[in-house]
């Protein structure tokens, strides 16, 4: 196994980054993932039975999936051998495979821990199928990306899938703390002194990502000189200038791309216009393409709004426009004003809902013919087969208003729009009940 030899085992290194010499080197230190840990769950069971299945480690950056891996195999007593799926291939597999099988015949398990398994394509990942199931090997995949859409169902099929969840303010302090302490592994000959709020600071900023709080702990002191008392005094201004701005976490191809403009499109249906410019927010700030946000404003306009308040379209489209003429970073002001607009507007999927309707009955009867009266008549011939006859032109008549079938004969009296009592849908409702009684009223 030479060509892993360099990072099988992966010591920690005394001069590596602090998030590296702090990694947890037993179940007991890791900090967080109780639902997984605890008492008799899962990994708890696994490990006391001495049986570990192939994993799918799913969680965010910094929740610790490297460190369960390393510790699973560690207390398996497997091989440990890890690499990127950014920089290997088939190739490489095919190399732990036959190193694998070398191992077993001398009665030792090898534990395949695979970092970001999502950017192996279906080839990569169909080469762990066979020695999965027969068991040469254990395979540990991990992943910040929804499993279900980034690996193959086969693969999926033969591991079980552990959710990590992001890790809490208490738990990154918790951490903090504990590199503070440590005098070997950690800052504790660093004379390393927070001031009030830098820890809040620093577990608040992190975002739930453990290695990302350890490292900037780290800048922090070490960009901070000791005083006249020998120690190093960090205030928040340092711990600011540490963190610097940390990228929101939001992968424009990946599953949180949908939560949050799902959880957008959702705030102006429930009316909520603080939500839906935090959501907005969230996108602008994270690079998301303007005109997408723009788009699907155009769409809920339509679908959610639609004729309770008939501006709602043209506010949606002049934002688009506006959008695209400006460009960023100013667009975000047109979007703010869209999605304010558009979350307070009355609501109204009458016309959206009607169209599925309407569509079922297509569907279902197929292509029903059109009724004689409206068809038009270009042709002598049409017109002695009765097309257009007693036809009513609407404008002919008192407020361009007539009674009259215009659905296929099978489908007559059929209703597929319902407006609501909402906004302008209220005349509308109005002056479709007027009309059924045949009075003139306009809406």
């Amino acid at each position: 196994m030479e060509l892993f030899d360099d990072i099988k085992g992966n010591p920690k290194r005394p001069e590596g980054p602090l998030a590296d010499r702090m990694r947890p080197n037993s179940i007991d230190e890791v900090v967080g993932q109780e639902h997984l840990l605890s008492g008799d769950r899962f990994l708890s069971r696994s490990l006391k039975g001495g049986s570990l299945p192939s994993l799918i480690l799913w969680g965010p950056p910094g929740s610790g999936k490297t460190t369960l891996g390393k510790i699973l195999a560690e207390s398996s007593g497997a091989d440990f051998v890890t690499f990127s799926a950014v920089l290997s291939g088939v190739k490489e597999v095919r190399e732990v495979i036959k190193s694998a099988r070398q191992a077993e015949r001398l009665g030792k398990k090898t534990l395949l821990f695979v970092d970001e398994i999502h950017r192996f394509n279906k080839a990569q990942q169909d080469a762990f199928l066979h020695h999965v199931e027969d068991g040469t090997i254990t395979l540990i995949g991990a992943t910040t990306e929804n499993p279900s859409f980034e690996v193959n169902a086969p693969l999926l099929s033969r591991c079980s899938v552990l959710v990590l969840e992001k890790l809490g303010p208490s738990d990154i302090t918790k951490l903090l703390k504990r590199a503070l302490a440590d005098s070997e592994r950690g800052l504790g000959e660093s004379g390393a002194v927070l001031e009030d709020g830098v820890l809040e600071f620093l577990a608040e900023s992190s975002d739930g990502d453990a290695r990302h709080a350890l490292n900037t702990l780290e800048t922090a002191v070490m960009m901070t000189a000791p005083g006249e008392d020998g120690k190093r005094h960090i205030c928040l201004k340092d711990a600011e200038e540490a963190l610097q701005k940390k990228a929101i976490i939001y992968d424009k191809g990946g599953e949180e791309h949908y939560n949050i403009i799902s959880a957008f499109i959702k705030s102006m249906r429930g009316s909520d216009p603080d939500a839906a410019l935090y959501w907005l927010a969230r996108m602008v700030e994270a690079g998301e393409d303007a005109l997408f946000i723009a788009r699907r404003m155009v769409i809920f306009a339509s679908e959610d709004i639609g004729n309770a308040d008939p501006r709602a379209i043209t506010v949606a489209l002049g934002v688009k426009d506006a959008v695209h003429f400006v460009g960023m970073p100013e667009g975000f002001i047109p979007l703010a004003q869209g999605a304010t607009f558009l979350a307070t507007a009355p609501k109204s999927n009458a016309s959206y809902a009607g169209y599925k309707r309407a569509l079922k009955d297509v569907k279902k009867k197929g292509a029903l013919p059109v009724p004689l009266h409206i068809r038009n008549a270009p042709t002598k011939l049409m017109k002695d087969l009765g097309y257009g006859k007693d036809y009513q032109y609407p404008h002919n008549y008192e407020d361009a208003v007539v009674t009259a079938d215009y659905l296929p004969d099978e489908l007559t009296n059929r209703r597929y729009y319902e407006p609501t009592g909402r906004g302008y849908e209220k005349r509308i409702k109005e002056f479709m009940l007027d009309k059924k009684k045949g009075t003139r009223d306009k809406p």
